[in-house]
Parts: structure tokens; sequence; C-alpha cells
């Protein structure tokens, strides 16, 4: 069903996803716990969310004080299903003029330079985000000339004022958006399927230590609850429907094989794997001896707590090792099944054709591997 659930999601292009305030909580605070100066002065930006809708937004402005921002930017790709019977909460606002029958708004912008004391009820609403741009005329509510798209100009001009983007953008358009982080050079803590790790825009900067999966690799087995609108709500992918503090429902989807990636640091990536000798794998764990690829010079690891402390050839090993991947510890060196990195890198046609192949044991296919040596320090 979870795999159902974003499959379905990316044909119909409904990405209307948004995630949980807790996972969000979850994730930040582990690299404040690392550095609490993490986010101390940056301009963060969040260009896949609704501000009206956004728990990203939420938990930004609520903690503005405490993480020591400079500003909030955040923007949506289309109208929020609430904006236009919402306005009214700001007052004086800066709607664009109606042309041609167009709509009034398009898409939000917030920009949040300062906030106040919040009301100390415990909660945190729409509501609350109007005072805060009520009573503070250095916050900025404006709707987007264009459609909010993140690779417009208007956009392209506001990721160029941030310094860290923090957001889940559709695992539709994931290869583009992550291309453009990478080059406007951005920090960023983004949400993506486990299996963007094989694309060709992402892995050779895994590789290079340019990007990692987040401090909360595994919640939930791999997976990640999303709030869906009730709008565009699939029943096929509800898996729970709740009622929040105002009696309105909302609808619960499992996706799973999801990940936070990020160039963020974090205490995770420097702890090391507790690691068995080779001798030792083979005598409580495997029963048998590592077998080689038919046609790649390592030995496969089908699972990582099988990875041996004492073995200084290669060794391939499934994607999930990215979830405990320590920098210090091992040096990633290739990815099998997917393509080779002399696939993009090697332009000799003889050295590609005998590389980019399946991978095999005894002439049997394996699934797609990391590979990966041990660092030698």
């Amino acid at each position: 069903m979870a795999n159902k659930n974003l499959t379905s999601a990316k044909k119909a292009k409904n990405d209307e996803f948004y995630t949980q305030f807790s996972d969000i909580q979850k994730e930040i605070e582990s690299y404040l716990e690392y550095d609490p100066n993490t986010f101390k002065g940056k301009v963060v930006y969040s260009n896949c969310d609704d501000p009206f809708e956004s728990n990203f937004f939420r938990y930004f402005v609520l903690n503005f004080n405490r993480l020591g921002l400079k500003k909030i930017i955040s923007t949506s790709y289309k109208p929020s299903p609430v904006a236009n019977s919402q306005l009214g909460l700001f007052g004086d606002d800066k709607t664009l003029p109606e042309l041609k029958g167009r709509p009034k708004i398009t898409a939000n912008k917030f920009i949040i330079n300062e906030v106040g004391n919040v009301d100390g009820d415990g909660s945190f609403t729409l509501e609350d985000i109007a005072k805060q741009l009520r009573a503070n005329k250095n916050n900025e509510w404006t709707p987007l000339e264009g459609d909010g798209d993140f690779r417009s100009d208007e956009c392209v001009e506001l990721l160029k004022q941030s310094d860290v983007v923090v957001t889940n953008p559709p695992f539709s358009l994931f290869r583009e958006y992550i291309t453009q982080l990478f080059e406007y050079n951005k920090k960023f803590l983004i949400i993506g399927n486990l299996n963007a790790i094989k694309y060709t825009e992402v892995f050779p900067n895994i590789k290079n230590n340019k990007v990692w999966l987040g401090n909360n690799a595994r919640v939930n087995g791999g997976a990640m609850f999303y709030e869906i609108p009730e709008a565009v709500a699939n029943l096929d992918q509800v898996r729970e429907i709740r009622t929040d503090e105002k009696g309105k429902k909302v609808y619960i989807t499992r996706v799973q094989g999801v990940r936070w990636f990020t160039n963020l640091d974090h205490g995770r990536l420097h702890q090391k794997i507790p690691l068995m000798t080779e001798a030792d794998v083979i005598k409580f764990s495997t029963n048998r001896p590592f077998e080689k690829y038919d046609n790649y010079d390592a030995i496969d690891v089908s699972l990582v707590k099988n990875i041996p402390s004492d073995y200084d050839g290669m060794m391939g090993v499934p994607i999930s090792f990215l979830d405990k991947y320590s920098i210090e510890q091992f040096e990633i060196i290739d990815l099998l099944n997917r393509y080779t990195l002399l696939d993009v890198e090697n332009t000799n046609e003889d050295v590609r054709a005998r590389r980019s192949h399946t991978c095999n044991i005894n002439g049997v296919a394996v699934y797609s591997r990391i590979v990966i040596k041990k660092r030698n320090i």
C-alpha cells in the first residue's frame, strides 16, 4: 500500500503530502544537539511550502528566536486551499489586481524578519501567524507574480538570498530540485525517496561526501506519515483519519522508503558502526565465507551488520548502509546495478562495457549495492 501511495502520487503529480510537525521537529532538533548554532544568523528558505499549510513554516516561526534565525522565506507553488477564505486575517494585504480572469492569488510568499511573543496557549495556528504579521511591519506577506515554481526566476532570486533550504520537495521533481541546490551551492535539509540515492544527479555527490542521509534516517521502519488535504485525499491512500483541535478531519497516509537528504553536519555521521571481524561474521552469522562478484572485484555483504571490520578490499553493501554511514570509517567507491561511476566518468567504451552490466554471483544478479572500502586510520 505504501509504495502504491508514492507511485500513485507521482503518476497524478499529486505531491500535496504535508510533513508532520513532529517529524520536522525531531530531525531539526538532532542537528541542534550536535551544533546549537546550526541555524544561527541564517536565512531559511522553504520553497515548496504553502505558508498557510506548511509545518516547516510553522516550526521555524515558532522557534525563530531560539534558533537565532535572521530570516524565514516561504513560498508555495499554487494557491492554498484556505488562502482566499483567510485573507481577512492579514488586514491590509498586498493582493495583486485581477488580470483577465486570473485568480487574485496565484502563489504566496511570506518573509519573516522578526517574531514577537507568541500566545502562550500551547498551540500555533494561522491566526498566530497573522498576529505576527499584523504586529510587525518588518514582516511581509504578498502573492508572487508567477506560479511559485522553484525553477522560476522569481523563486531563484529568493534562493540566492538564502543560506539553508529546508522543505519537502515534490518527489516527482526531486532530480531537478536537488540539482538546483548543488548549482547554487546551498546548505539544505530536504525529504526524498530512498531510490533517489541511485540517481546520477545524487550518487556522485554522496560518494564525494557532498550530501548524506539525515540524522533520523530510519524512522517508522523507513516510512514517513504524511497529512493529505481533504480536497485531494484519495481514500485508497489514507491510512488513518484523525480530528484536529478544531474538529477538522486530517487524512494520514504512510509512504515507505522516505529519507532526509542533507549536507548539514550531524552527530550520527561521525559514529562508527560496531562490527565483527571476518572470522566472527562467518562463525556467528553467515556460516560461510563471503563470495566475490563474477564481474567486479568486491565481496558481497548482504547485511550491514555483517560488514567485516578487518577486510581491506572492496565490499558491496546494501543501499541501507547509508543509514549508518560514518565518513571517518568508510570510503564510498561505486554504485552497482544502476550505473557505475565509470559509466559517467570514463569515456573508454571498452571499460564502460565491462563495468555497466548487472553484477552477478555465480550467474545470479544481486540487488543494487554500494561499493565501500575501509579507511585506514
